[in-house]
């Protein structure tokens, strides 16, 4: 009789150290850093979506500078042509091209809005100001976006390093740390303001 009792004693303390082995939550926060670049994705593609019409719009406004809207059309290409999937999260490398990406459109974004300051009538038109309207709440989008795929991140780096997790991890799942989503090197400049 002794050794069913233990038997079942021993199972039962084995079903209750699993339940404590962090699986599920690993895999539930795996599923949310999954779930915020999917979201910060679309932000960047509702971006890379309106480019092309605020393009349209600047070009039909005036006689522009032709380098600038080259700029921005090149940009959003390349921005568009790099694509990161959910597994290439944790790949330093693949991230860093794919912020570079998004960092220059960003850049040629921002020069094209400051080069329109000098054309009133672009200004006034309706069209353009509705695409900077939303393209301004897309920028905003997408850094809120950034915000809670960086805090997903740090909730499922820290899950697959905390005890017991981080036995669980290395023992079935294997998955490695995901990278951070980091701001545009030129981003640490102060930008300069000229009248």
């Amino acid at each position: 009789m002794k050794p069913i009792v233990f038997r079942l004693f021993a199972f039962f303390l084995l079903l209750g150290s699993l339940s404590g082995c962090g699986y599920n939550t690993i895999q539930q926060n795996d599923e949310a850093v999954k779930r915020a670049w999917g979201d910060l994705e679309s932000q960047l593609q509702r971006r890379a979506d309106l480019v092309p019409n605020l393009v349209a719009t600047v070009k039909g406004a005036a006689n522009f500078e032709q380098e600038t809207l080259t700029a921005v059309v090149e940009a959003r290409a390349k921005a568009t042509s790099i694509q990161l999937t959910p597994e290439m999260l944790s790949d330093p490398e693949a991230m860093n091209k794919f912020q570079n990406a998004q960092g220059q459109l960003s850049s040629s974004l921002s020069r094209l809005l400051v080069a329109v300051e000098r054309y009133p009538d672009i200004k006034a038109t309706q069209n353009f100001r509705d695409l900077q309207n939303q393209l301004e709440g897309t920028e905003n989008r997408i850094s809120v976006a950034r915000q809670r795929y960086n805090g997903a991140v740090e909730v499922f780096n820290f899950s697959i390093r905390q005890f017991p997790n981080s036995i669980t991890n290395s023992l079935l799942l294997k998955l490695k740390a995901r990278e951070y989503f980091k701001a545009d090197a030129a981003a640490q400049a102060v930008p300069e303001v000229k009248f």
